[in-house]
């Protein structure tokens, strides 16, 4: 093999075909593997002069208005948004609407309507449960509090919403001898629902959270952090929030990884999470689906290894509705999200 830019090695022109390369890994097996890490100029040349020009985008980054009008359907006329089209209004989905709007800099008609909403269903306690019918459901209180960023008027909602989530935590317990789980059950996250055990999915977002208000240093989000570092699996990556069951090894998800690596951007070293950054730039090639889509490009881009071509898979996931339906305005606005998120949802939130 000849040598390529920066001494790596440049296999025969009969493999280039079946190879990529990849300046912290090296040449890879994956048929489009280099649109999925950041590479220097150098080797996007070498590859431009193999195989034409794969880096050709077919959106550009602000060309985002389908997905935009996509949103608006889904806004309701008493205020707030619904999940699909014509449904119930739902504090997740408003939420949701609220970030991709702001971020977008579109309609702000919509987005005062949706503040306004969340600020109209949240308790005494701050709490912005999923719907008023089921208070114990308040996993959408950090997606409210991160919807209310940038808006002076609804400042107190947000600390009240906050204050409730410093002073809840999951359900936790010392781990037994013969407990049939591989995680420290101790560490204390937030659960998805009252009175249940933490999750990385729940506790992530009130980390985002947490970090948007100015609270990332409290020792409750001090703790979250380990504990998510403790639910990361062996060889990288996250689930819902176990290791092991009964001694045997869980598989990683794309979506709750990103969300994880999100979470911990900029507060913990490369190094405690370099397995779960290789497990998910590899995994992006295969991905499809929307929330693994965007919480993929989110997490990559929050470590910097934002994947080349997110517009054209914003793109393809978006038309991949004609086969599977609409998606709901929570999927939608995680799309704009993504396609936005240059540093990741952490620094897109800080941009606000």
């Amino acid at each position: 093999m000849s040598s390529g830019p920066n001494g790596l090695s440049v296999p025969p022109e009969s493999l280039r075909k079946r190879l990529r390369p990849c300046p912290r890994y090296g040449w890879l097996c994956e048929v489009s593997f280099l649109a999925h890490v950041n590479i220097s100029e150098s080797y996007q040349n070498l590859w431009k002069g193999l195989s034409g020009d794969p880096f050709k985008i077919r959106i550009g980054e602000r060309d985002f208005v389908y997905l935009i009008e996509a949103l608006t359907k889904h806004a309701l006329g008493q205020g707030g948004f619904s999940g699909p089209i014509g449904g119930r209004y739902r504090a997740d989905a408003t939420a949701w609407a609220a970030i991709a709007l702001s971020a977008a800099g579109a309609r702000a008609d919509l987005i005062e309507s949706a503040r306004s909403r969340l600020a109209a269903n949240q308790s005494e306690d701050g709490r912005v449960s999923l719907s008023q019918e089921y208070p114990q459901v308040f996993w959408p209180s950090p997606l409210a509090a991160i919807a209310w960023k940038g808006s002076q008027a609804y400042h107190s909602h947000q600390s009240r919403a906050i204050t409730f989530l410093l002073s809840t935590t999951g359900e936790h317990y010392e781990k037994k001898r013969d407990d049939p789980i591989g995680h420290d059950p101790s560490i204390k996250g937030w659960p998805w629902i009252a009175e249940t055990h933490s999750w990385v999915e729940p506790t992530s977002f009130v980390l985002l959270a947490l970090e948007t208000t100015g609270s990332g240093d409290h020792v409750r989000a001090q703790e979250a952090r380990s504990m998510l570092l403790d639910r990361q699996l062996e060889h990288g990556g996250w689930n819902y929030g176990n290791t092991r069951i009964f001694d045997q090894p869980l598989r990683p998800m794309p979506l709750s990884t990103g969300l994880a690596l999100c979470a911990l951007a900029g507060r913990v070293q490369r190094e405690a999470v370099e397995k779960s950054l290789f497990y998910l730039i590899m995994s992006m090639n295969q991905i499809r689906t929307p929330l693994s889509l965007g919480w993929g490009i989110l997490g990559l881009s929050a470590w910097g290894e934002r994947p080349a071509d997110v517009e054209y898979s914003v793109e393809r996931c978006f038309q991949r509705q004609k086969v599977y339906g609409p998606y709901e305005t929570q999927t939608l606005g995680l799309l704009v999200a993504s396609l936005l998120g240059r540093e990741g949802l952490p620094g897109l939130i800080r941009t606000q």
